[in-house]
């Protein structure tokens, strides 16, 4: 798994637990909806931390909350 799919499924996971889907996310965290939902595609590799931020803080949970999760204790080293 990379860094951007734990990343996908941490929101997914939130989202699910809270029956929200990526527009509510938009609307709480003040980005438009194509933020989201590009953040969402496959084909899009980089995030950028500031939108997970604001992701977050939409959501009202920390960035040390959010990376609090087994999906990012199990990622490889991404220097090989």
């Amino acid at each position: 798994m990379t860094v951007k799919d734990a990343v996908v499924e941490r929101f997914r996971q939130i989202c699910a637990e809270r029956s929200m889907k990526p527009n509510e996310l938009a609307n709480l965290s003040g980005v438009t909806p194509s933020t989201v939902y590009s953040m969402l595609d496959s084909k899009r590799r980089d995030l950028s931390i500031v939108t997970i931020k604001k992701l977050c803080d939409g959501l009202e949970i920390s960035l040390g909350e959010f990376f609090a999760s087994p999906e990012f204790d199990a990622l490889e080293q991404e220097i090989k």
